[in-house]
């Protein structure tokens, strides 16, 4: 095994671990009810925003695009989610709620990614502010459809119009315009949301290290050069960007079905920066920093709240000493060296299986 693989392997052990144990201790929890509530509330969205920033800095970190509509594609999953899960009631009375939740997580993802490949087909081809500019009009312009979108249920079929025209009399409202997607059971769950971060963690880290990911980091760090050796730029960018389309419409499902009411008003500008934030801070092109990121930056507003009127004061001051602190060199070795003696001992088990030396 060569060092570079030997280290991608040690990376993608101590992610799926940290995420596997995080989950298994805030079971062991929940069992033993040793959490607040309001902290048991915030479990279904930190796996939502989680999924948002990995997604995000597959474009971001990875792609080297800087897309800032990521929550028009949370959205399309979002009201998606929302319209599947109550039609299933509707025309199949489908009980099981779980059955319903990754439906409807499918349908989000397969509908965002629609969205992803209409979008990045002429987007993808401009670079630097231009492309921030257009996806950010993308994510607007899906606000603003959604905002005069009714969709209901009648004779367990589906009725869409925009601005309310046309509907049967008898018909079942499940997105009503501006007042978004109503009479929602709420059906979201914690495992649900861990099985969607190990799904995208298995999608986005086999596809980083895979030779579609080389050609994707490739034209991040050198166009001319990718395209020189015969790498299809719009391609693999597409490839990226699609990918983060789905799983980012799959988080929106699972975030708006943990709910009874979704509205068109939590999905503005300002939460694909929230996201950006995420990724920038947990830093480009690190998975894990992203899941340690959303986490803390989605609980840490909660945590927040005794502050009243200066709670996010304080957490913009937060937000700024965490910044300083995680691009200090000083700080980068203390963590190398704290992470030296895990990845000491791996390869010391590695030595000793293939008999002292590397297998190249």
């Amino acid at each position: 095994m060569t060092k570079a693989k030997r280290k991608r392997l040690i990376y993608n052990l101590i992610t799926f671990g940290l995420v596997i144990a995080a989950f298994l201790i805030l079971q062991n929890m929940i069992a033993a009810k040793a959490i607040s509530r309001s902290l048991k509330g915030q479990l279904v969205p930190i796996c939502a925003w989680i999924v948002m920033a990995v997604s995000l800095n597959l474009v971001i970190g990875f792609s080297g695009e800087l897309s800032l509509g990521h929550a028009g594609f949370m959205s399309i999953g979002a009201y998606t989610g929302a319209i599947v899960s109550g039609w299933l009631m509707a025309a199949f009375d489908m009980q099981d709620p779980t059955l319903r939740l990754v439906l409807a997580i499918v349908a989000g993802g397969i509908i965002a990614g629609i969205f992803g490949v209409l979008i990045g087909i002429p987007v993808l081809r401009l670079r630097g502010d231009y492309l921030a500019i257009v996806t950010l009009a993308f994510g607007e312009i899906i606000r603003n459809l959604v905002n005069v979108l009714y969709v209901g249920t009648a004779d367990g079929k589906l009725h869409f119009s925009f601005l309310n025209k046309d509907l049967p009399a008898d018909v079942t409202m499940l997105v009503d315009g501006a007042k978004g997607a109503v009479k929602i059971k709420p059906i979201s769950t914690f495992t649900v949301g861990f099985v969607l971060i190990i799904i995208t963690l298995i999608v986005v880290l086999n596809l980083v290290n895979s030779r579609a990911g080389r050609a994707i980091q490739a034209t991040r760090d050198n166009r001319i050069a990718a395209e020189s050796m015969g790498v299809s730029v719009t391609r693999y960018k597409m490839m990226a960007f699609v990918t983060a389309a789905v799983l980012a419409g799959m988080a929106g499902a699972l975030y708006g079905l943990n709910s009874s009411t979704v509205v068109p008003t939590q999905f503005t500008f300002n939460q694909s920066i929230n996201v950006l934030v995420f990724v920038v801070l947990g830093g480009l092109g690190n998975i894990l920093g992203s899941i340690i990121s959303a986490t803390f930056l989605t609980v840490l507003p909660e945590v927040l709240r005794e502050f009243a009127d200066y709670r996010m004061l304080v957490y913009a001051v937060v937000l700024i000493l965490v910044m300083i602190f995680t691009n200090n060199p000083t700080t980068r070795a203390i963590a190398n060296r704290f992470f030296a003696p895990v990845k000491k001992l791996f390869h010391g088990k590695r030595r000793k299986i293939t008999g002292g030396g590397d297998v190249q």
